[in-house]
């Protein structure tokens, strides 16, 4: 940081929320007064044309009215602005104005005012230029060495240079290998126009081969390139800068000697007319703009250098001669005669932030305030010691990474599910065979407390459910002040989910800048993706749930699937799900039971799930705080692994597809190249049947595609699938061994690891490696199993044997009496929840059926289960 700031002579801040950039500053003598003295003109991205005199009483004043000598809007946005002589017949300076599709020349002219109110200055158009392409910037010059005029090069954004002899258009050539415009300069001494590629190379080409080569009308007419008597576009000479130019100066301050300045991201380049570097220079910081000024001593040359810490560096070649703290920003700098003071800096900020301001000494530094001395009371700091560590103690005691949620949030999102489907579905490019698809509406409100800057609002629901809309952008919200939006939520997919919630997530900045997160989630309508059906006798898969209180009627608890009109001898209800398959629900009228039964296990999860929840929220509005729900089955391990084979052959299928779509390319790039070589080659040979080789492999890629894109929605289905049969593992898992709450989350982070199943990481090697940790740790039988290392890396497997077996052996430990805990201290676990240790598994054991304790389950070593009914 500079000890100094630069000495402010005159200030002024352009228009409201207008922008500017590089070429937006210019300073000359634009009205040809002959006093020597510089006008200060400015365009802006509003359009607006500003031309100033400044001439302060004292420096440090601001804008005055005289000041101003002319304001006007030219109703296009200006992109650059340059003083020079581009009128023929006179040699007076003229103002060029570069709009995005047209150049305008002006003369600004000067009437002597005959009252106190002073001069009065006007503009008149010379004539202007319609652009057939849209223009990036422009330089100018005496191109071909003619004498007392300047010509006009325009360079577009699609890298062609349009060449203007003052009121009438030269020609028009492209830039070979052009991608994106960069700064663009003239060297007189040279003849020669100097630009930076995206290749990131300073390139060098003549004025004499671009009046010679191919006309760019011509370039993409074959037949006229042939009879064009143009030549190819060649550059004079290349020099690789590795980086990104920000703006390139030609000078010459000595006779017979010209530099061509270049301004990286960051490096400073000095080179020859010949492309050489004369020197460069390493900067530690982001440059912003630059102006090489004057030659203060023979064979150096001085250059101001602007950057984002808002510093402007004086430079003589490579040393630094002073370095001076500017107020904002500049994006363009200019050195400027103003009266009779010369070398007077002139800047423009992004924001319109106009400054002419001097190198000086004013400095500015920071001192710090007296101490006031005074004994020091060691009891006060003792017990101001003791408060703080009393403090910290409390703040510490917790253990969470993070830190508590606040008791009132700065901004609260809350959602409402519309209680009854859409009378008109929204659903839209919906997958589901069905005839109509429901949607339900979901209105999300958010209410902020404080200023909210940028609220984005996100809506989260679990494949194959899809949303109207899924992202809100919000203006910023003032203090106590709401957004209400209204979307539907629909099956997209022709598949069951398997979570009927969906989230919302808000984002925005408080006004100190930090960025905060708040969400709700909501509950999503079973009704949504079934409708009431005629119950099913006949079943494949079948769960009993034992309750200890009486059956309720389904018309108390299922109002919605029940007709009224049955009364309370509603025993049996259906749920036919839009994707075709069918769940039933029995309840007992002698026992306290509920069945559910389906020919597809994964249907089973929804609905169970619904009975659960809407049981306990019966009982808990009755203020019965007994009720619980049991399960003493047997776990359907046999079905749930038939799951887990069939997505993993799915697994298998894409990982074939991919090898198979790889080996085809690389036959198909090899067909044609050596057709390429046939057909470039200047005496004919047969093709022998490559062409019909060549159209086979075609087919045979699309075809493969095709496949592996239908394998890909297989895949989903079938882990959306597994996911419910997964979530029903759960929950039986849990009724029958009464897991607590944090027992049935680190089941659940075991048996669900992953919200999207990928060929990279799949749900079959995570489950694995879970279920192990779990074996080695919490449910281990002996030390020797603790000591096991697992692989540090998680691969595909061949197949799902080893998976199987661990799920199996894991259901076996939990029978046994062992309980999940992600604690390593497992001495102290096994006392406090297993008196007397789980007891050690003989080998044998898991070649040999072993009968749950408990239940009805039996497992054996091949995963195969038996399957036992109940009647309700």
């Amino acid at each position: 940081m500079s000890l100094f700031k630069a000495r402010d002579w005159w200030s002024t801040i352009l228009g409201e929320k207008e922008e500017f950039d590089q070429g937006c500053l210019c300073v000359a003598d634009v009205d040809n007064s002959g006093s020597g003295q510089d006008k200060v003109i400015v365009g802006s991205y509003k359009g607006y044309l500003r031309i100033f005199n400044p001439h302060p009483v004292k420096p440090g004043d601001e804008l005055q009215p005289e000041d101003l000598l002319l304001e006007v809007q030219l109703r296009e946005p200006i992109l650059q602005v340059e003083v020079g002589k581009f009128v023929s017949g006179t040699e007076g300076l003229h103002l060029a104005v570069l709009h995005c599709r047209k150049l305008c020349v002006y003369a600004v002219s000067g009437t002597e005012g005959n009252v106190e109110h002073g001069n009065q200055y006007q503009i008149k158009l010379m004539y202007e230029h319609n652009l057939q392409r849209t223009a990036c910037n422009m330089t100018y010059g005496p191109f071909g060495g003619v004498k007392g005029r300047d010509l006009i090069c325009i360079q577009s954004m699609d890298g062609m240079l349009m060449l203007f002899e003052q009121e009438s258009y030269a020609f028009g050539r492209f830039l070979p290998g052009f991608l994106l415009p960069g700064p663009l300069a003239y060297s007189s001494r040279t003849d020669s126009f100097i630009t930076v590629s995206s290749c990131q190379q300073v390139e060098s080409y003549k004025y004499q081969v671009l009046a010679f080569a191919t006309d760019a009308d011509e370039r993409q007419d074959t037949e006229q390139r042939k009879l064009s008597s143009g030549k190819r576009l060649a550059v004079d000479w290349v020099l690789n800068i590795g980086e990104q130019a920000r703006d390139i100066c030609v000078v010459s301050f000595n006779q017979g000697i010209s530099s061509v300045f270049v301004l990286g991201e960051r490096n400073f380049f000095c080179l020859k007319d010949n492309g050489q570097i004369r020197f460069m220079k390493k900067l530690d910081y982001s440059p912003s703009c630059f102006i090489p000024y004057c030659s203060v001593q023979e064979g150096t040359i001085n250059t101001l250098i602007a950057n984002h810490s808002k510093m402007l560096n004086v430079y003589q070649d490579v040393t630094l001669k002073w370095a001076t703290q500017l107020p904002c920003i500049p994006v363009s700098v200019k050195v400027a005669n103003f009266q009779d003071l010369k070398g007077v800096i002139v800047t423009l900020s992004d924001d319109g932030h106009l400054q002419c301001s001097y190198l000086g000494t004013d400095p500015s530094l920071f001192q710090a305030p007296k101490v006031d001395s005074r004994e020091i009371n060691y009891e006060e700091m003792n017990a101001e010691m003791k408060e703080l560590q009393k403090i910290i103690r409390e703040a510490t005691k917790t253990q969470d990474v993070l830190p508590e949620s606040e008791k009132e949030r700065d901004v609260t999102v809350t959602a409402e599910v519309s209680p009854d489907l859409d009378e008109e579905s929204q659903a839209i490019d919906s997958e589901v065979k069905a005839g109509i698809v429901p949607s339900v509406t979901v209105k999300i409100t958010i209410q902020s407390r404080v200023t909210a800057q940028k609220p984005n609002l996100a809506v989260c629901v679990p494949a194959p459910l899809a949303v109207t809309c899924d992202q809100f952008v919000f203006d910023d919200l003032e203090p106590d002040s709401s957004e209400t939006v209204v979307l539907s939520v629909f099956l997209k997919e022709d598949c069951s989910p398997s979570e009927l919630e969906g989230t919302c997530i808000v984002s925005y900045n408080i006004p100190t800048g930090i960025p905060r997160v708040s969400q709700c989630n909501f509950s999503l309508p079973l009704k949504l993706v079934c409708f009431p059906a005629q119950p099913s006798k006949a079943a494949n898969h079948k769960l009993t749930i034992d309750t200890n209180k009486p059956p309720i009627s389904f018309v108390t608890i299922f109002p919605d699937f029940v007709d009224p009109s049955e009364g309370d001898h509603a025993n049996a209800l259906g749920f036919q799900f839009l994707t075709g398959s069918k769940t039933t629900l029995l309840a007992s009228k002698t026992s306290q039971r509920y069945r559910i039964q389906s020919d597809q296990l994964e249907d089973l999860w929804l609905v169970t799930k619904e009975l659960i929840h809407r049981l306990e929220g019966h009982f808990k509005k009755q203020n019965c705080k007994d009720f619980a729900c049991t399960f003493s089955g047997s776990i359907p391990l046999q079905e749930y692994f038939e799951l887990i084979d069939r997505h993993f052959e799915l697994r298998l299928n894409a990982e074939k597809y991919q090898e198979l779509l790889s080996e085809r390319a690389v036959q198909f790039r090899a067909i044609e190249r050596r057709l390429l070589t046939r057909f470039k080659d200047k005496t004919p040979a047969p093709l022998q049947h490559l062409d019909t080789l060549l159209e086979g492999t075609f087919r045979e890629v699309i075809a493969l595609a095709d496949a592996a894109e239908e394998n890909q929605a297989n895949m989903f289905q079938a882990f959306a699938k597994l996911k419910s049969a997964t979530h029903l593992v759960i929950m039986l898992i849990s009724l029958w061994q009464k897991l607590s709450a944090d027992q049935t989350a680190i089941l659940e982070a075991t048996l669900l690891p992953l919200a999207e199943d990928t060929q990279e990481l799949g749900w079959e090697e995570t489950v694995d490696a879970a279920v192990s940790y779990l074996l080695r740790t919490c449910l281990s039988k002996s030390s020797k199993e603790q000591a096991l290392t697992p692989s540090s890396q998680l691969s595909m497997p061949k197949d799902t044997s080893r998976l199987k077996k661990n799920i199996t052996l894991f259901c076996d430990r939990l029978a046994k009496g062992g309980r999940l805990s992600l604690s390593t201290d497992l001495a102290t676990q096994q006392a406090a929840v297993m008196p007397g240790g789980c007891a050690t598994i003989p080998e044998s054991d898991l070649e040999e059926r072993t009968v749950i304790p408990g239940s009805t389950a039996m497992f054996a070593s091949h995963g195969q289960t038996t399957k036992q009914k109940s009647k309700p």
